[in-house]
């Protein structure tokens, strides 16, 4: 089986080590920390610019839920719209109801705004929040997204194979079941073999020291956060995937 590997990044050196490492597909975001937020305008236009593999960029306007409000929608059409301009190839979103059902007239405003830009469509983890995952996925199916990228409703992926693989087998080549969370060189064999999904997401995470000759007390945010460790994708982590699946 030929398996997609799509790699999140936040920042444009991790791009170049995604795909140096062999990256498939990248989705683009600021702010992995927080689940991935929507990458600046001007990240787009270079990340267009830099890959040569298609890139969809995460289209998620604050850190949270995903209930969005009408001036979230708004903020998040436009956002499409500059992934158009930029180049991009596609888009990551979702949008819930307060009862843990897809939002729908949103998420239809979201879609047709994506399609008529020729854009591509990932549905995102939001779907793990969802009371009725078989009842989400049809209606994203019928929503024109082309794939799904889901954890299999657990806290990681290897947790959630089983679901994994009965959405894969409700999906019936309709549109691709993309199991991401926690998955790694060591797992990914292991996740495909008993789900048959046909991509695979991660980051591939890791830090480098700062530049900084000198560092100071000052703290630009969070206390836990360390400013002179800077979080990157590691190429190694990508290629031993890759190495791993082919085995």
């Amino acid at each position: 089986m030929n398996t997609e590997i799509e790699v999140c990044i936040d920042n444009l050196e991790s791009l170049h080590n995604a795909l140096s490492g062999g990256a498939n597909r990248i989705e683009l975001c600021s702010s992995l920390a927080l689940g991935g937020l929507t990458p600046s305008f001007g990240m787009m236009k270079q990340a267009a610019k830099i890959s040569s593999v298609p890139v969809y960029a995460m289209i998620r306007p604050r850190q949270g839920d995903f209930i969005f409000s009408d001036d979230d929608v708004i903020c998040m059409l436009e956002d499409i719209e500059a992934c158009s301009s930029a180049g991009l190839n596609g888009v990551v979103l979702g949008v819930l109801a307060p009862n843990g059902s897809i939002d729908m007239p949103k998420m239809q405003q979201l879609a047709d705004k994506a399609h008529s830009l020729n854009l591509g469509i990932t549905f995102h983890r939001a779907i793990d929040q969802c009371t009725d995952y078989q009842v989400a996925l049809e209606q994203v199916i019928a929503l024109g997204c082309e794939r799904i990228l889901t954890s299999g409703l657990a806290a990681n992926a290897e947790q959630g194979i089983h679901i994994l693989a009965d959405m894969v087998k409700q999906a019936d080549g309709r549109i691709d079941i993309m199991a991401g969370a926690g998955v790694n060189a060591t797992n990914a064999k292991m996740i495909r073999s008993n789900t048959q999904v046909p991509a695979l997401h991660l980051s591939g995470k890791s830090t480098r020291p700062s530049l900084m000759e000198k560092s100071s007390s000052a703290q630009m945010g969070n206390d836990n956060v360390d400013d002179y460790q800077i979080p990157v994708t590691d190429a190694r982590k990508i290629s031993d995937m890759r190495a791993a699946l082919a085995i």
